[in-house]
């Protein structure tokens, strides 16, 4: 990845095809967090979700805004990464109804949505190869996969300690324990096996990729992934020994991208080496 233009002469202003449907997708959240609003449940998330996405593609590609190349960054990438997990319970609600996360969803979507407007992302990224998007695609994906799975794992853990304290049934919503814990290991099986091909495109394809810390922590996630996913197999590795190894190798994986954009970006002020 490569940005075209330095920090200091960055993209300043926000296209207006990004901020209206942000500030729309705002009010839509907004709506959607709170209990009791029974004509907001039906219409509020959907329509935050749709304009969130629209709002995402305008900045992404640049739309109203002069030059081209892909606008990124650390919120951006949050933003994209909170999206992708709205879509995946979007589907997922379909078949597997999951209740009491819509609370959730709307405050994840709705902050990741507010720092993007208020840290959009220095400068435009240009593909160094022809692989280089797959390689964009496929980290973003395993990120919004690894998401839907760190959602799960809350879901589960708060479960397993209510139901420990006797608080509550072993269901959520009426979906049985062990049907959560099969669903949310899922993900982290999708989501490691797109982590893996975005990591086989950075590596050998394209032609900026170099060891740094990104890399670095980009691996030991994928290291504490097939860890994870290896334990269990060999060792049923469940419950709480099992969730924090995901949400361990989740935190490395924000640190490789987000977590050293975020420095470059708001503590550095300047471009991160290699983008």
């Amino acid at each position: 990845m490569i940005l075209s233009t330095p920090p200091s002469t960055a993209v300043a202003a926000l296209s207006p095809w990004f901020v209206a449907p942000a500030l729309l997708a705002l009010v839509a959240y907004a709506l959607a967090a709170p209990r009791g609003l029974r004509w907001a449940e039906r219409w509020a998330l959907p329509v935050a979700w749709a304009a969130h996405g629209v709002a995402l593609l305008a900045h992404l590609f640049g739309i109203g805004l002069p030059g081209t190349g892909a606008r990124f960054g650390f919120a951006p990438a949050l933003s994209a990464t909170a999206w992708l997990v709205l879509s995946v319970h979007a589907v997922e609600s379909r078949f597997v109804p999951l209740d009491g996360v819509r609370r959730w969803l709307a405050a994840l979507g709705g902050l990741s949505l507010l720092l993007a407007l208020l840290f959009p992302g220095e400068g435009t990224l240009h593909p160094s190869s022809p692989w280089a998007p797959l390689h964009w695609l496929a980290g973003l994906a395993s990120y919004g996969l690894f998401g839907a799975a760190v959602l799960h794992a809350t879901l589960l853990d708060r479960s397993e300690r209510a139901m420990r304290q006797r608080q509550g049934p072993p269901s959520v919503g009426g979906l049985p324990l062990l049907t959560l814990e099969k669903l949310t290991f899922r993900f982290v099986g999708a989501g490691f096996v797109v982590l893996t091909l975005a990591l086989v495109f950075g590596m050998g394809f394209t032609a900026t990729w170099h060891w740094d810390h990104k890399t670095v922590f980009s691996l030991l996630g994928w290291v504490v992934f097939a860890a994870l996913l290896a334990g269990r197999r060999a060792f049923g590795w469940r419950g709480r020994r099992a969730t924090r190894w995901l949400y361990i190798g989740t935190g490395l994986l924000l640190l490789a991208y987000v977590g050293s954009r975020f420095v470059f970006e708001v503590l550095l002020h300047r471009s991160p080496p290699g983008g």
